[in-house]
């Protein structure tokens, strides 16, 4: 089959290729994120005339609402790369409040695209996975993207048979709210439905790292839901789970379905990501692969990776100032310095914090982890109505974020509100049992039924919490204090060991200035607790 000719773009030195998607200067490959690229691209394809704004909208962010900012940012970023500035204009002319025109005197050559040599046999996945994975790496301005296809339904046609459409959609408008996703749309992706679709070939074709598949089988008065996210690199499962029922409780389980599956795609994604940008070198990284990075590192609650955080999130508004999930990880950093007492000025700290989380709202106001982080903020401050309204706010923005969820039910501990504390974090583990702030939700929970006046139960959960996997000082001395409570003083005693070996300076001040109780029955119970132990 003959190849068509692709078209390489020289001027002023550089030279855009649109096939092998990248722009060289004297022959080296010149580093530039893939929006910036697309946006390049489209303006030198049409430098006969003016693109207009709402046009490079439409074809760079895929007609997604993006502000001034965000446009100019790109527009900045793309005069950079070329060796252009905003007060020459000699390649990319700003025509003000209209749109943009590439002015540079361009040439244009032809070369003709080689076909594949023949092979004896097909490649292996293994063998194919680097390139599909370099292709997808410089689509999606490097988020990490996702296609929900129509689930498969396996029994008697009939009322039920519409959930296999219904619970993806589902899936994919609550996906969408999660802004670090690029999530395909229904009208795409349900396009592949039956049973003889290749959810690789599928994936593969709308340009997606990653795939959703499910199936709905009916079996007499029982129902089995399965879903499966996949890696379409190298179509190895990442997560599967099933869920099972009656058919009379099949319209129950359906939200709670799909809120489970995108909470739980909302942690496997970003640790896959992870492994992914570990494999890279670091001057490839990308603005989101530096933030996934920065997320790692962030919730481990040691000085050290907390640093390492926030020089990657810092990398990240390098490579994008208008990324507000870096703004918001920075954020968290700052926060986390205050909270963990890692710096010597906490004030400065909770107001680098509170900033950057303004900004980030400010940047992207439908973004939960933006206003997730403003609530942190107030927290510290010590005002829990205003931080619980903060997470009423992220949780309204995406009902599945758990730990939204889980910190405005700790906020409520504190608040005194131990009714609808447990509520919230019973559901945030229900949505999300893999969390990398699993212990705070289940040491949370300790301090609800401390309020609640079983301090047997308190001091199970608080215990079981301190043992799970990145329980920092604060989480060991709620189980000493509620092992206190009880009457088991040796392991109260092991428990605040281990609370002063990761901070010799640790106590009840140092407790209340993390945990701002409001003055309650609750406060004096673990006051009076933390004396006799002599925090």
């Amino acid at each position: 089959m003959p190849q068509a000719d692709a078209l390489v773009f020289t001027f002023d030195g550089f030279e855009l290729d649109g096939t092998r998607f990248e722009l060289r200067r004297d022959g080296e490959r010149v580093a530039i994120e893939p929006q910036v690229l697309s946006l390049l691209l489209l303006l030198v394809e049409n430098r006969d005339r003016m693109v207009s704004k709402d046009e490079l909208i439409e074809h760079v962010w895929d007609g997604r609402i993006v502000s001034e900012t965000a446009v100019a940012a790109r527009i900045k970023a793309a005069r950079k790369a070329v060796g252009d500035k905003g007060s020459t204009q000699k390649v990319i002319r700003t025509i003000h409040g209209k749109g943009f025109r590439f002015v540079a005197e361009t040439e244009v050559s032809s070369v003709q695209a080689k076909a594949p040599p023949a092979r004896s046999g097909l490649i292996t996945e293994e063998q194919a996975a680097p390139a599909i994975e370099e292709a997808l790496k410089t689509a999606r301005d490097g988020r990490p993207s996702i296609a929900v296809l129509p689930f498969q339904y396996f029994g008697e046609p009939g009322q039920h048979e519409i959930v296999a459409d219904a619970l993806p959609a589902d899936i994919i408008a609550d996906l969408s709210r999660l802004h670090w996703l690029f999530v395909i749309a229904r009208g795409s992706s349900f396009r592949f439905r039956g049973p003889d679709v290749d959810p690789l070939s599928a994936g593969r074709q709308l340009g997606v790292r990653y795939g959703l598949t499910g199936t709905v089988e009916l079996a007499g008065e029982s129902v089995t839901i399965g879903v499966s996210l996949i890696d379409m690199t190298s179509s190895g499962t990442i997560w599967a789970e099933h869920y099972r029922g009656s058919l009379s409780e099949l319209q129950q389980l359906r939200p709670e379905i799909e809120s489970h599956v995108v909470a739980s795609l909302a942690v496997q994604i970003p640790q896959n990501e992870v492994r992914i940008a570990r494999r890279r070198a670091p001057g490839e990284l990308d603005a989101w692969a530096c933030f996934h990075l920065g997320l790692d590192h962030m919730y481990r609650f040691n000085r050290q990776d907390n640093a390492r955080a926030s020089e990657l999130f810092t990398r990240s508004l390098e490579r994008d100032p208008y990324f507000s999930g870096a703004m918001g990880g920075l954020s968290f950093t700052h926060f986390q310095s205050a909270f963990m007492r890692f710096a010597e000025d906490l004030e400065a700290e909770v107001e680098k914090a509170r900033a950057l989380a303004q900004q980030a709202v400010e940047t992207d106001r439908l973004d939960p982890f933006a206003h997730f982080n403003a609530g942190r903020c107030s927290w510290l401050d010590g005002r829990l109505e205003d931080s619980i309204a903060w997470f009423d706010r992220a949780t309204n923005l995406s009902p599945s974020f758990a730990q939204g969820v889980y910190t405005r039910g700790l906020v409520s501990v504190m608040a005194g509100q131990a009714a609808q504390a447990d509520a919230d974090l019973a559901l945030a583990l229900d949505l999300s049992p893999l969390d990398p702030l699993a212990y705070g939700m289940v040491s949370a929970r300790a301090l609800v039924q401390l309020q609640l006046g079983d301090r047997d139960r308190a001091a199970e959960l608080a215990v079981k919490a301190a043992q799970m996997p990145g329980a920092h000082k604060h989480i060991s001395l709620i189980a000493a204090l509620t092992s206190h409570l009880v009457g088991k003083n040796a392991e109260a005693r092991q428990w605040l060991a281990r609370a002063r070996q990761a901070d010799p300076e640790i106590s009840s001040e140092v407790f209340f200035a993390s945990f701002p109780f409001a003055e309650n029955g609750a406060r004096e119970t673990i006051e009076k607790g933390l004396r006799e132990l002599g925090v």
